[in-house]
């Protein structure tokens, strides 16, 4: 099966089963999502929808945010990964987001990685479900979906499979395949242990016809 076809088939199937897949981030204003996103970092989404309902109530906007101190914030994310660099990216965040755009999230993904803690995969996700634009962030899942379906060859970083898919995806499409990717990786194409026997997708699946339809033919010949 070509690239184009696994294309294809990737965008036919996931247009028609899961038209309205999005994050699972809870947030409520693009100063929520950033938070949000930051903290998720190497960090599941439910472990940060579970940090943030009581970082919110105390940390309503950037301006709060802004004047914390590092060893308050720190106690509200304290059960998230590597809690001492979040506690100082949300800070220094906050206090750009505060005094150099005026409480106004960037847009333009170069705008947005001048923000601490903002990566490009930040703010691609800031970009494009915020402002709806046709980016497509690249996290572990992506990264790893894309590359076990066949959607990249080799990727040797996020990067190269963004450029990657983008050439690829129509433009209309990017901002939810990156929903969609996460979301297939999240809960079928796991790291360990992937769900091939269940996967709906496997009919056009690089990693199913290479690890377990061909080995299974060969042991049946």
């Amino acid at each position: 099966m070509t690239k184009k076809e696994r294309y294809q088939h990737f965008l036919e199937y996931f247009s028609t089963h899961h038209s309205l897949a999005e994050t699972e981030l809870h947030y409520s204003s693009p100063y929520e999502l950033i938070v949000a996103v930051i903290l998720s970092a190497q960090c599941t989404d439910k472990r940060v929808n579970m940090i943030t309902p009581d970082f919110f109530k105390r940390f309503p906007s950037e301006n709060e945010l802004a004047e914390a101190q590092h060893h308050e914030v720190l106690s509200y994310i304290k059960s998230c990964s590597f809690p001492n660099n979040k506690t100082k990216h949300l800070i220094g965040m906050a206090r750009m987001l505060k005094e150099e755009y005026g409480g106004v999230m960037p847009s333009e993904i170069k705008e947005l990685q001048k923000l601490p803690g903002v990566g490009r995969k930040t703010a691609n996700i800031i970009a494009s479900v915020v402002y709806k634009k046709p980016a497509l962030a690249v996290d572990t899942h992506v990264f790893r979906v894309s590359k076990r379906i066949g959607l990249t060859t080799n990727p040797k970083n996020p990067l190269d499979a963004e450029r990657q898919l983008v050439e690829y995806i129509p433009e209309k499409k990017l901002r939810i395949a990156h929903h969609w990717l996460i979301l297939h990786g999240r809960y079928i194409c796991t790291a360990r242990n992937p769900k091939c026997n269940e996967c709906p997708i496997s009919f056009f699946c690089r990693y199913y016809e290479e690890n377990v339809r061909i080995p299974l033919e060969n042991n049946n010949k």
